[in-house]
């Protein structure tokens, strides 16, 4: 049995499809449920994770036409952006891109990412412009009044990734933690959505081709072909949307150990037209494979385990705070990458990432949250190490699925 992307189009014209999110096929699946393409005509992934590859590409007006010639260098909040090759700007306005891995020169912490989602959420960005001859600008902007505001993802959603422990005594500094990776063995950190990210639920990209329609942090956008870097065994893709219509929830700033990285959501939906694709969309966590690698040499294979690292754990801390003692520094508020942990021993959820670390820093278990344990085989002994910082946040993958289903159900995305 075969159908057509046209006709699911006409049952959901007429009110007849059904959509399901990857989490509600897996769990339908987990209880034992049979599927069949009778059962299903679409299913929405999602994910969410640290996305180094996160460029914007903004309009931005500086001055009245006239005023300056060329911009030479260009900061917003004190985090640089690259002006284009316009040799003449008269025009008083000034085409930059924007890197979401850019650290700020005047706010410690604070980078691209961040920058970002305050430009989402409406808050006024400083903008300090040097031109050729060497005179400065300053002027203030919202995203309102951006002439142009796009994400471009050079390297987005890939379909699986690398873990990392630290087999050393050292401490090391790198961006695939919140803070540098104590050792030996005593630390494990992973990224990505395991069963729910979109290219593991169609791994040879039968579907997800340059031209499909995406949601990118809650814009309606598209695929514009693979990712840089992509490869047959770990695809990524190129993706891009429009900032203004953009969810801040779906978007920020990630502190790592190595400065302030930059955070990203993806869905993308699968219409279910063979058998073929059916399977695919039937993987499970237990059937992803997650290399244990070396945090010094990134690449350097430990072992190899699954992505049922999600399994039976929690997505969000818990916070006892008559536990606190009131320590100077509070660790889980000066650890917490995305700011969510306030002084009043709280966590904003809206902020929150779910990545664990308020938990492991706290001595007193004021945060707490079932993140698991990985076992590896390394040095010749079997390893049991606690995962201490999610670099992905499935929560936030499950929401932006759920969002693109209800999008298509409404009609409000075409597929």
């Amino acid at each position: 049995m075969v159908k057509t992307v046209d006709e699911i189009r006409e049952k959901l014209d007429s009110g007849d499809a059904v959509v399901l999110t990857a989490q509600e096929l897996k769990t339908k699946l987990k209880n034992g449920e049979e599927v069949t393409l009778d059962d299903v005509d679409v299913v929405t992934c999602g994910t969410s994770g640290v996305m180094s590859g996160t460029t914007a590409l903004l309009h931005i007006p500086v001055s009245e036409p006239g005023e300056f010639n060329k911009a030479k260098e260009v900061y917003l909040n004190g985090v640089p952006a690259y002006p284009g090759p316009c040799p003449n700007e008269l025009l008083g306005s000034v085409d930059v891109v924007l890197y979401g891995t850019n650290h700020s020169k005047t706010r410690e912490g604070y980078g691209g990412g961040f920058l970002l989602k305050d430009l989402v959420e409406g808050k006024e960005i400083d903008v300090q412009v040097f031109d050729n001859e060497g005179k400065e600008f300053n002027t203030k902007i919202t995203l309102d009044d951006l002439g142009t505001a796009r994400i471009i993802g050079t390297r987005m959603a890939f379909k699986n990734y690398n873990s990392f422990t630290n087999p050393e005594r050292k401490a090391q500094e790198s961006i695939f933690n919140v803070a540098p990776m104590e050792g030996p063995y005593n630390n494990y950190s992973f990224s990505g959505c395991g069963d729910i990210n979109p290219l593991a639920n169609d791994p040879e990209q039968k579907v997800i081709r340059p031209g499909t329609k995406v949601l990118l942090n809650g814009a309606q956008g598209v695929i514009i072909d693979n990712g840089t870097r992509s490869t047959d065994e770990k695809p990524n893709l190129l993706l891009t949307a429009d900032i203004k219509e953009m969810n801040s929830y779906y978007l920020g700033g990630f502190k790592t150990g190595m400065g302030p990285e930059v955070f990203d959501s993806v869905a993308i939906p699968i219409p279910v037209t063979s058998e073929e694709v059916l399977e695919n969309l039937k993987v499970l966590n237990k059937d992803i494979q997650l290399p244990v690698c070396d945090i010094h040499g990134r690449h350097l294979p430990i072992d190899n385990i699954d992505y049922t690292v999600w399994d039976d754990v929690d997505y969000r801390p818990t916070t006892d705070p008559d536990k606190c003692f009131n320590c100077i520094p509070c660790l889980p508020e000066l650890y917490c990458p995305v700011n969510a942990y306030g002084k009043d021993k709280t966590i904003d959820t809206s902020l929150c990432y779910g990545c664990g670390y308020c938990a492991y820093v706290c001595p007193r278990g004021v945060p707490s949250i079932e993140l698991g344990n990985i076992r590896i085989e390394a040095d010749g002994k079997q390893r049991s190490i606690p995962v201490t910082c999610r670099q992905s946040d499935k929560k936030r993958g499950m929401d932006i699925a759920e969002e693109l289903k209800e999008s298509i159900l409404d009609g409000s995305f075409k597929l």
